[in-house]
């Protein structure tokens, strides 16, 4: 048997839905968008959701609206998917990366606190870049594979120094930590529905806010700078085009996505809950059979929801001596997996190794340590609702058979 690394959920009232908005002639972003919206921000506790094409467009539009721009810096965590310093690219400002902790993947909140103190200097009220002269925007701190970040450390070093948050929060739609969801911190957070996340709309993001100032012109930044929407024109006068105060982008969910997302966020709790199932199977055996994993952690107090789950390769176990020579180990172990049916991925990107910012910044791997460790020896195993027990037993023992083989 084959075993992808993930797929999502669907029954038949996905279809329903689409085609209940097929028939209605409203295919472009509608009222199935605008009810999507409200029941993803009653699903995570805040008080709006404003629908995107992607997490991309969530977070560069999050991000427009609140003010950062050019000759700024926005701080970001070092191990994450590119989108999030691509986003603060695509506003013309700088990223400035932080390594993470090795065991929970998130931005590590002291070194994110260094890089404040000893990189910037005050000057009018305003945190300066010593080299650059850039000032300090704020954080962009991620929700790594669905595990919160120390969220009140950041934004307890934000009220500090008067700066600005906006979460990534791509992989984390239901995670908790402090017994609230993410989106709940009193930042924007940004949430994503591609097909690897728990609930999807085939490509799509959700900017989540308590701040409804912001929801508005959240609203309006993504029609284009439009000052009023598609639907409510229509139910006044229709044949009058709207104002467009400023600038804006076209970066609206379809009406055939809203509906389906409608189906999707009904069977979320379910499917977090199945995946946690599959993860406690996981943990287990892994625990007492393949000591060259670490599985993923949970610390106390939180809710993984698990979008991934992603063990890191035991370096100290399999008596590798350095990263590249345990990132040849996993490397090596992911083929084997892929030629036994077990599909793989890395965890995901160190992103100052990637060509874009290697190039422009002149990064070196271990400028970050620990995204660099976590980017070559991170293994996201199969994990989707439907996995039994027995299926997970399969997949440990095929990767016990191929570490064993390249042990000898």
């Amino acid at each position: 048997m084959k075993y992808p690394v993930t797929k999502p959920y669907f029954t038949d009232e996905e279809m329903e839905l689409i085609s209940d908005s097929l028939d209605s002639g409203w295919v472009a972003q509608g009222p199935k968008v605008a009810e999507f919206e409200k029941k993803v921000a009653e699903h995570e506790g805040v008080a709006e959701g404003v629908a995107t094409t992607s997490c991309t467009t969530a977070l560069h539009l999050a991000m427009v609206a609140q003010g950062l721009g050019v000759g700024m810096d926005a701080i970001a965590p070092a191990f994450t998917f590119v989108a999030t310093e691509n986003a603060i690219v695509m506003t013309g400002a700088t990223p400035v990366m932080c390594d993470v902790y090795r065991e929970t993947f998130n931005i590590d909140t002291d070194e994110l606190q260094r890089i404040v103190e000893t990189e910037y200097e005050e000057k009018s009220g305003r945190l300066i870049n010593k080299k650059t002269g850039n000032v300090l925007w704020g954080f962009v701190p991620v929700h790594e594979f669905g595990l919160c970040c120390e969220i009140d450390k950041v934004n307890a070093l934000a009220k500090e120094y008067g700066l600005n948050v906006i979460e990534d929060a791509a992989c984390a739609l239901g995670s908790m930590a402090g017994g609230r969801h993410q989106g709940a911190f009193g930042n924007s957070s940004c949430v994503s529905f591609h097909p690897r996340k728990s609930i999807t709309t085939g490509e799509g993001g959700m900017i989540l806010t308590d701040d409804h100032a912001l929801a508005k012109r959240l609203r309006e930044l993504r029609t284009h700078g439009s000052t009023v929407s598609a639907d409510a024109r229509d139910k006044g006068k229709g044949f009058l085009l709207p104002e467009f105060p400023e600038a804006g982008f076209n970066y609206r969910m379809t009406d055939i996505q809203g509906a389906m997302g409608l189906a999707q966020i009904k069977k979320l709790d379910m499917i977090i809950g199945e995946k946690r199932k599959t993860v406690s199977v996981y943990n287990d055996i892994i625990s007492r059979k393949i000591p060259g994993l670490i599985p993923p952690v949970e610390p106390e107090g939180y809710y993984h929801t698990y979008q991934s789950y992603v063990c890191m390769v035991n370096t100290d176990v399999l008596g590798q001596s350095s990263i590249e020579e345990g990132g040849k180990f996993r490397d090596a172990l992911l083929q084997k997996l892929e030629d036994a049916g077990v599909a793989t991925r890395q965890g995901t990107h160190a992103v100052h190794t990637l060509g874009y910012y290697r190039n422009r910044f002149g990064y070196v791997p271990e400028d970050y340590i620990n995204a660099y460790a976590c980017d070559r020896l991170s293994v996201a195993l199969p994990l989707y609702v439907g996995m039994s027990a027995d299926d997970v037993e399969c997949i440990a023992g095929r990767i016990a058979d191929a570490m064993n083989e390249m042990k000898r």
